[in-house]
């Protein structure tokens, strides 16, 4: 069975001067710059409507367009900053489910601890307190195993999502047009 293409979605982003797309902070070489924290949020929003699937195609409409076309050192930016964030997804994901891990075995053995102390106390449980603390090891054991759930169960889903969404960006076709007045 062929797998259908998958769809190519259109993001237009509209700026005054090419430096607008750029973050200001940013010391380093013009190429290699952090893009400007609207600019990224916009794309990022965009992108995020569509499926993970999807791929993109970015035109920046720019007012005062340079002399020099600046469509590959924008394509380049692009690229770098998204490609940098798809690293930085798969990183948490990573040291999310390192911490998932660490909790399992943590849950897992609070929980054996607590089934053991319910179990000792099963044999005593013939008044109300012992009844209420064997109940209560139970639940505590139980609820130790919270976190770990969390994290195998939901948790690592948005962070798949978004990092391919990012790699999707990182890979967009970028157009740089003059703004339309």
């Amino acid at each position: 069975m062929k797998k259908a293409a998958a769809t190519v979605h259109q993001i237009e982003l509209r700026i005054s001067e090419l430096s607008a797309l750029f973050n200001s902070m940013d010391p380093t070489p013009f190429h290699h710059r952090d893009l400007d924290r609207d600019a990224v949020d916009f794309l990022e929003n965009w992108a995020l409507e569509f499926s993970q699937e999807s791929h993109f195609s970015i035109i920046v409409h720019i007012n005062k367009l340079p002399p020099v076309d600046p469509s590959p050192l924008v394509s380049e930016a692009i690229r770098n900053y998204f490609h940098y964030k798809s690293m930085l997804a798969k990183r948490s994901l990573r040291l999310l489910l390192l911490e998932g891990r660490t909790s399992l075995l943590i849950g897992i053995g609070f929980l054996a601890l607590c089934l053991f102390g319910a179990d000792l106390l099963a044999a005593y449980a013939n008044n109300t307190f012992l009844r209420m603390l064997k109940e209560s090891l139970l639940i505590g054991g139980w609820v130790a195993m919270w976190r770990p759930m969390q994290i195998f169960l939901y948790d690592w889903w948005p962070i798949v999502r978004k990092r391919k969404i990012y790699h999707n960006l990182g890979h967009a076709k970028v157009h740089v047009l003059q703004a339309k007045s």
